[in-house]
């Protein structure tokens, strides 16, 4: 259903673009990462009328956009932190009209690793 890809490896203060395509139409869709020994944490998300909500530590970092053409959710992150390193996946959502809770996500990708090094 969703195919995450634009992981890797920068070093800090770099830029990384992800990207995540879903195989058939969805609503909101969103990023969550995981990093080694911690649980999952949402990162950004963004609804189908492009309404976004990020997480206060990516603020003013990172940008979600998405194109509904080709239900593709891309998210531009920029001056990356060794805190950013972690396993980045895409979910997807059939919740309209807001920016759902992490449980409300139906869909979800199998990650993308980004380690960014110090």
């Amino acid at each position: 259903q969703l195919q995450a890809s634009g992981g890797g490896l920068v070093q800090a203060g770099g830029s990384l673009r992800l990207s995540c395509a879903a195989s058939g139409r969805v609503n909101a869709m969103g990023w969550f990462r995981q990093a080694p020994g911690k649980e999952r944490e949402f990162v950004a998300a963004i609804t189908s009328s492009s309404r976004t909500s990020y997480a206060d530590s990516v603020k003013g970092r990172f940008s979600i956009s998405r194109d509904n053409a080709k239900n593709t959710v891309h998210l531009q992150m920029n001056s990356l932190k060794p805190e950013d390193t972690a396993v980045y996946h895409c979910a997807a959502s059939r919740v309209l009209g807001v920016v759902p809770a992490e449980g409300l996500y139906n869909y979800w990708g199998q990650g993308t690793q980004v380690t960014v090094s110090s």
